[in-house]
């Protein structure tokens, strides 16, 4: 067997990558991937070794033209992934707010979705868990590297990884649907109607289409740490360690920004508000226009925050382990502990508040009116400890099975334009967009069967199981 080993850094460190080309008699093998990981794989069987070998040398040859080089593995190190530093100091409340179930995921989790049939978590081990809403366990994923965050676009659910992937866990096996490039360790990944906003240690914010192709990014001087991401249609808000402000979505020019007390540790938006959880013990309202408009103060910093439908009730969580809840105007409800760690995150759904914990539990507490009074009177319910049941753990799809009939699915073809492999739908009734595809798995002239697509606004997104089509 032969293998060339090519890696790649840029000078400003944002891209780490490897390349890799092994050919066995006729069977070629690639793999690339950020340095430090697995990567992604694909393998194909040539007409004979002679057409593998050829096959390989073009490959190396258009890598070698973009920067790439020989090297050794393991010469350089993974890139770097930054975690938020909470110092847990002992909770000074007794009482237990009303959490109704737990569920330990078996290490920090940071990631959290929660919609009307599951409960979401995603943990530094790489491992996410979507459990039904009275907390039994129903799916397991093994993605390569720790989870950032989870997040929703449509029907599809996202998981935002500290390898720079953001996988689509809408299907029987996740997959990567954008690759993300920052300056520095990325912190905060969401996503709406296909663009994807990103920030990074160094206090910028980066925005992607459906592609990953990068739409603009505005690079801080002056912050650090943009911990914020919320993207809806007006832009992309974000929060870092001088303040919260808003990039308008299409051109990523500044609409404005205000200054924090302390720097934001979390966001959150609800109606026509963003709510930012700060090192000064504060969650902080601002109207969507950028008026700063009330201040719920806590008594240690905040991970985490969100709120009801329009703001009724705002809920935040200290780096004690306490959680607190405040009516719109202020006024401090109750603060009680979580009873499983401080909440790296939270969410709001049909008046239960679920968060994800440093311990590595997502809990479920009751945030109806009425537990929220009985609470404000000491009465909580007995918390229910969730089983993990065995589960198969699904993993991202590294190679492709093959189809010799394209028969009940879409046929999809891979092409070169203005120098970048796109993927479009074959036959009549679609318009002329572009797929949402892994780019591991594209190749040059390839086809493609897939079960389904469906409109995104703008592009196309999957449905369904992916595989190659044959000649």
């Amino acid at each position: 067997m032969e293998r060339t080993y090519l890696e790649y850094s840029d000078p400003n460190g944002a891209e780490h990558k490897f390349y890799e080309v092994s050919v066995d008699g006729a069977e070629l093998t690639i793999r690339y991937g950020r340095i430090g990981t697995d990567g992604q794989k694909q393998v194909k069987t040539c007409p004979s070794p002679d057409k593998a070998q050829a096959e390989a040398a073009k490959k190396l040859a258009e890598k070698r033209r973009k920067g790439y080089e020989d090297a050794v593995p393991g010469g350089r190190a993974k890139r770097t992934v930054t975690r938020r530093a909470v110092a847990e100091t002992q909770v000074t409340v007794r009482q237990s707010a009303p959490v109704l179930w737990r569920f330990q995921s078996g290490a920090p989790a940071f990631g959290i979705f929660v919609d009307a049939e599951h409960a979401w978590v995603g943990n530094e081990n790489g491992e996410v868990y979507a459990l039904t809403l009275d907390g039994e366990p129903e799916r397991k994923f093994t993605l390569p590297d720790g989870v950032k965050c989870l997040v929703r676009d449509g029907r599809w659910t996202f998981a935002g990884c500290d390898d720079g992937n953001v996988y689509d866990l809408s299907g029987k096996l996740p997959f990567v649907a954008y690759e993300v490039e920052a300056q520095a360790s990325l912190l905060w990944l969401d996503v709406h109607r296909g663009l994807l906003g990103a920030g990074d240690e160094r206090g910028s914010v980066y925005a992607f289409d459906a592609e990953s192709d990068q739409q603009w990014s505005n690079v801080s001087d002056r912050a650090s740490m943009t911990w914020m991401v919320r993207v809806d249609d007006a832009g992309v808000f974000f929060g870092h360690s001088r303040g919260v402000g808003l990039y308008d979505r299409a051109s990523g020019l500044p609409l404005w920004e205000q200054p924090t007390r302390g720097g934001v540790l979390f966001g959150w938006q609800e109606g026509s508000s963003v709510y930012v959880g700060t090192t000064a013990s504060l969650v902080q309202r601002f109207s969507k226009a950028g008026v700063h408009e009330a201040d719920y103060s806590c008594d240690a910093g905040i991970m985490s925050c969100a709120t009801s439908p329009e703001g009724e009730h705002v809920f935040a969580a200290d780096s004690a382990g306490a959680v607190y809840c405040f009516a719109r105007s202020g006024e401090r409800l109750w603060k009680l502990g979580s009873g499983c760690g401080s909440a790296m995150s939270m969410q709001y759904f049909q008046q239960r508040l679920y968060l994800v914990t440093l311990h590595g539990f997502l809990a479920a507490i009751d945030a109806s009116p009425e537990a929220i009074a009985a609470a404000q009177q000491g009465v909580t319910p007995q918390v229910r400890d969730v089983k993990l049941a065995a589960l198969e753990a699904r993993a991202p799809q590294a190679t492709l099975p093959v189809a010799s009939d394209p028969s009940g699915g879409v046929v999809l073809v891979c092409r070169r334009e203005g120098g970048k492999l796109r993927v479009r739908p074959l036959g009549e009734g679609f318009e002329p967009w572009n797929v949402q595809f892994p780019r591991a798995l594209r190749e040059e002239g390839a086809r493609y069967v897939v079960d389904g697509l469906l409109d995104a606004g703008g592009f196309y997104r999957l449905v369904g199981e992916v595989r190659r089509l044959e000649g």
